[in-house]
């Protein structure tokens, strides 16, 4: 079973978290908000999203990477992709 699965009420916390945030930077936007408060709510949706980017990156290492289970040419496939992801995140 994948770990976004056995994760999944946790993880669905977290979206449902920044989906709440999200509304809440746009009804600042609309209600013309000072820029501070703007600032702070893009602040925390951007920390809310990085804790769910390392929850389930957390996961995928743990399951695809340390475990005997998978050849190394497995591990070596799923090393390459979170690479790819990070790199893609992380412009």
């Amino acid at each position: 079973m994948a770990h976004t699965v056995k994760e999944k009420k946790p993880l669905l916390a977290r979206v449902r978290r920044i989906q709440g945030q999200a509304a809440a930077l746009e009804r600042a936007l609309e209600q013309e908000s000072d820029c501070s408060a703007v600032l702070q709510q893009i602040a925390a949706i951007r920390g809310a999203v990085n804790g769910l980017m390392a929850q389930v990156l957390e996961g995928h290492l743990r399951e695809h990477l340390a475990t005997e289970e998978r050849t190394p040419q497995e591990r070596q496939e799923d090393l390459e992709q979170v690479l790819s992801v990070l790199r893609s995140y992380l412009k």
